[in-house]
């Protein structure tokens, strides 16, 4: 097989993290969602990494970032103690464990927080990625982002003992 993969690492969210997050959110739309979202659907999704709103609630939420080296290539957002807001990982990592990472040190946190059951949003792209980590779909929603409509899956999990 050759040389083995650096071992990815799990650090807090950083103000100076908003530019990489956005292009690793922009990235990640562009390259994962294709087969689920039109381009016009992905182009409005990736357009809410240029406001400021956007590194306002990665600061809001308990972000992690995940790093393989030093360099930051996912991350995910727990909003409250219950609700993961964003799971995004770059396309050159995808696949390798990085959001299963991201998503069992959330999974700790909310219980650790107190919560029972943690909720996703989760995108068409990821309904199955969350599906295999236990969630069940609760409902399907449409929501707007730049006169577009995007389809997503709110899932839940209930949290055991075990994490």
């Amino acid at each position: 097989m050759g040389q083995s993969l650096p071992k990815p690492a799990l650090r807090p969210f950083l103000p100076d993290d908003v530019p990489v997050l956005a292009a690793i959110f922009a990235a990640s739309i562009e390259e994962l969602t294709g087969d689920d979202y039109s381009e016009a659907q992905q182009e409005a999704w990736m357009e809410a990494a240029e406001d400021e709103e956007f590194g306002k609630r990665l600061a809001s939420d308990l972000t992690l970032i995940a790093t393989l080296e030093g360099s930051p290539v996912g991350f995910a957002s727990l909003r409250g103690n219950d609700h993961i807001r964003m799971l995004y990982v770059h396309p050159a990592v995808a696949g390798q464990g990085i959001a299963t990472m991201l998503v069992d040190a959330l999974e700790k946190l909310a219980g650790g927080r107190g919560a029972t059951s943690l909720s996703v949003d989760a995108s068409d792209t990821a309904e199955g990625f969350f599906a295999r980590r236990g969630y069940t779909a609760q409902q399907r929603n449409s929501v707007t982002i730049n006169d577009e409509w995007l389809a997503n899956t709110t899932m839940k999990k209930t949290l055991g003992a075990a994490q």
